[in-house]
């Protein structure tokens, strides 16, 4: 049986603006769409493996290295920047930025 650990993604930092989905895969397989305030957990080979987020505008990829029981933590951010609310009220859409990154809260990070 191969050795296991675990990759968890959470959208829920108080920052994120709530809106847009999240969608999140490993190693080119889908792993979860998230909405604010949700949790995905999965678990993976120990190895090398590529997560990759996208809110469907910008894209981000960490490639993380897990040993057998680790367990991965990142955390995943819809924000706004300057002139998103300008273009919200103008046009009714306007861009959402992606921050995608390793919990820095996650001691075991590899």
């Amino acid at each position: 049986m191969p050795s296991t650990a675990r990759i968890t993604v959470a959208r829920t930092d108080p920052s994120d603006v709530g809106d847009r989905q999240i969608v999140v895969s490993v190693d080119g397989e889908t792993f979860g769409t998230l909405l604010f305030g949700h949790t995905a957990t999965r678990e993976v080979e120990a190895g090398t493996h590529r997560v990759r987020a996208h809110n469907t505008l910008f894209w981000k990829t960490h490639e993380v290295e897990l040993r057998e029981g680790q367990h991965a933590h990142f955390i995943a951010i819809n924000r706004a920047g300057s002139g998103t609310f300008a273009l919200l009220g103008l046009l009714g859409v306007g861009p959402l930025y992606l921050t995608f990154e390793r919990d820095p809260r996650d001691t075991q990070a590899g």
